[in-house]
């Protein structure tokens, strides 16, 4: 009887502390998921900016547009550090083209 009480009592621990670190995973995808969003939107007004100013650099803004269209698939898959690299990758190609 006593060591049904005590498996127990780990059983309530373990779930408290699985609840706990669940919680504070949530936060940090939602932070995450915020930040790869709105870095996806940015690309791609960035990559309209460059488009209309026809600053050149097609090869870039096709590079710029291929990984942001990748970045919203990681997104969707909740993949956030791919999605954050892909979104600063194509920031990058948008920079070297003069639009972002």
């Amino acid at each position: 009887m006593m060591r049904q009480g005590r498996q127990a009592a780990r059983f309530t621990a373990g779930l408290i502390v699985a609840v706990g670190l669940g919680a504070c995973t949530s936060r940090f995808d939602a932070e995450q998921h915020e930040a790869c969003a709105r870095g996806i939107e940015a690309g791609y007004v960035a990559l309209k900016k460059a488009e209309d100013l026809d600053l050149g650099g097609t090869v870039q803004w096709t590079k710029a547009a291929s990984l942001l269209s990748a970045a919203k698939v990681q997104l969707q898959f909740e993949r956030y550090p791919n999605c954050l690299d892909k979104v600063a990758r194509a920031r990058a190609y948008l920079k070297s083209a003069g639009g972002g």
